[in-house]
């Protein structure tokens, strides 16, 4: 620093000012400051900074599944709006969303000096009364059921479920067919009580309900059955990968879609729109999560006063894969 107030003409308090990017520097100071600094390669040391400050502009993600669409989607926002809140991310993946997994995930962060932390598990287990999260550090929760007293950011998955129901039934299906996610997804069981309220709520017969896991492989699997049942004309689907799959047993079986069979998917993968047909989907805002997870813990550091709970709304696709009930279905209820 001394160095570069020498060739900067000026004190080495403005160059501190400077390094730690406050705003009372006038512009002409702070541009010979700066162009001293790229001369003698000068690079602010973050690590005496944060000793000083308190901060060290590092943000740590625990996530459950790397792999899965929504999360990769919502990870990107998140290393996006932190790139450009100026924060640098630590990602730390856990094989469970245990106790001993989401602890270990902590202890590991603790040794990387982060501000704050996002967790990104979409799972029952992280709201149970078991799965004690450290106190003292600022964390927002992703998509979870968690009871804790931090604040939640989620698709409003119930919104986006009605929303599929309602437009089958609209198009005259007497009821409607679901493919739900797995037992322990959170956001599965939002969109099937969805399904259930819809249903229930109109006074319409609830069909059995078929678990998948999210693969297309289960989805074929749920829909060899689905398409062996005549008077299965609607089907909402809790993902568009198994929908997919669904698609796929409907077409072996000769069941023309939407001719005969009428299918919602679940994401609006970019690959839905060119599905055979097009996918009819709820488009989940991924990037509005990933970014809003990441200014309410930007909130929290900074002392700001959080919301508990803030849900991103969702919206229909509507596309190829869906049309008017078959002749004869009845339109009771709608």
């Amino acid at each position: 620093m001394a160095d570069v107030a020498r060739v900067a003409g000026v004190s080495g308090q403005t160059v501190s000012r400077v390094a730690n990017d406050r705003d009372n520097v006038d512009p002409e100071t702070r541009a010979r400051v700066l162009s001293a600094m790229r001369s003698l390669g000068y690079r602010p040391n973050s690590a005496a900074r944060a000793l000083r400050s308190g901060r060290f502009r590092s943000i740590g993600v625990i996530l459950f599944s790397l792999s899965s669409y929504g999360n990769s989607r919502t990870l990107d926002a998140i290393a996006s709006t932190a790139a450009a809140a100026g924060y640098s991310l630590t990602l730390i993946p856990v094989e469970t969303a245990s106790q001993q997994d989401v602890a270990g995930a902590f202890d590991r962060l603790g040794e990387h000096a982060v501000d704050g932390v996002i967790i990104l598990i979409e799972r029952h287990r992280l709201g149970e009364a078991d799965i004690a999260l450290p106190t003292g550090l600022p964390v927002v929760v992703v998509d979870s059921s968690a009871s804790h007293p931090y604040p939640v950011v989620d698709t409003d998955q119930a919104q986006g479920a009605r929303i599929a129901v309602e437009h089958l039934l609209e198009l005259g299906h007497e009821t409607v067919w679901h493919v739900s996610g797995p037992q322990d997804s959170f956001a599965a069981e939002r969109r099937r009580r969805a399904w259930e309220d819809v249903l229930r709520e109109r006074g319409l017969r609830i069909p059995d309900v078929a678990v998948g896991d999210w693969t297309p492989r289960s989805g074929y699997r749920i829909g060899r059955a689905l398409a062996r049942d005549p008077e299965v004309t609607g089907v909402f689907v809790a993902n568009d990968q198994m929908a997919l799959g669904v698609i796929r047993a409907l077409h072996e079986a000769g069941r023309r879609i939407p001719e005969e069979v009428s299918v919602v998917g679940f994401d609006d993968m970019p690959e839905s729109a060119d599905f055979w047909p097009a996918l009819t989907t709820v488009r989940q805002h991924f990037d509005l999560v990933g970014e809003r997870s990441l200014q309410a813990l930007v909130a929290e550091i900074e002392g700001d006063e959080a919301r508990p709970r803030l849900l991103v709304p969702t919206e229909l696709v509507v596309r190829d894969s869906t049309g008017t009930a078959p002749r004869g279905a009845s339109r009771s209820g709608v």
